[in-house]
């Protein structure tokens, strides 16, 4: 495919252990003019060589293949420095492996009968650098696999949490509620620009990649039971 001249091309790296699911989603956003796949593979082992080859912005991951599944590969690559954003593959809503995924950095998942249209637009939020998974969607996920913020899970988010500043705290909780940044202004009486710097503030004492990350250390700290 040749690469729009309008902006930038989002390159895209398929891994899927169905050969007919690669081929649809090749197809799908090969459609699209700003969308580059630049490879496939059928197995989370490929994946640090398929990356170091490719270079993609946006990983597409199938959560169960076999010898390394989905989730060890997200959180493998989640760990290595400037890596690509991950969006999990799955066929459940609500499925323990995405909220795991999630947790390792995931910009979120999509289920494998998303419409080719939202497909797109989800890979396009995902290049240009914003969660897919609104923390209400989490928190639904949430009340169906976890087993809440028990344990010592529990007690990290809760430290991590008492970092903050009292005002980046009650902006956190309020990520955690599943609000906007417009609502989350409306109700703590500051200005959408404000509420957008406290939450970049919390993605860096938390080192934390997204607002979906926040929305489960809330829960983690057990503020949304």
């Amino acid at each position: 495919m040749t690469p729009s001249s309008a902006g930038p091309v989002i390159r895209v790296l398929i891994v899927d252990d169905d050969a007919l699911v690669r081929a649809g989603l090749s197809m799908i956003l090969g459609g699209a003019p700003d969308l580059l796949v630049v490879g496939e593979g059928g197995d989370g082992f490929e994946v640090p060589e398929l990356v170091a080859r490719h270079r993609p912005d946006v990983v597409l991951m199938d959560i169960r293949m076999p010898r390394v599944d989905g989730l060890t590969a997200t959180e493998r690559l989640r760990a290595t420095c400037a890596p690509p954003e991950v969006v999990v593959l799955t066929t459940f809503h609500a499925d323990a492996q995405v909220l795991r995924a999630l947790r390792a950095g995931a910009a979120g998942f999509l289920l494998k009968d998303t419409p080719p249209a939202d497909l797109v637009t989800a890979i396009r939020k995902v290049g240009a650098g914003e969660p897919i998974l609104s923390p209400a969607v989490t928190r639904q996920l949430i009340a169906h696999v976890s087993d809440g913020g028990a344990g010592t899970r529990g007690e990290q988010a809760r430290a991590l949490l008492a970092v903050l500043s009292d005002r980046e705290r009650d902006v956190a909780l309020a990520v955690g509620r599943g609000r906007s940044n417009a609502e989350i202004a409306a109700e703590l009486y500051m200005s959408v620009a404000t509420v957008k710097a406290h939450v970049s503030r919390v993605l860096t004492k938390l080192e934390l990649n997204n607002r979906v990350q926040i929305a489960l250390t809330v829960h983690d700290a057990g503020h949304l039971i």
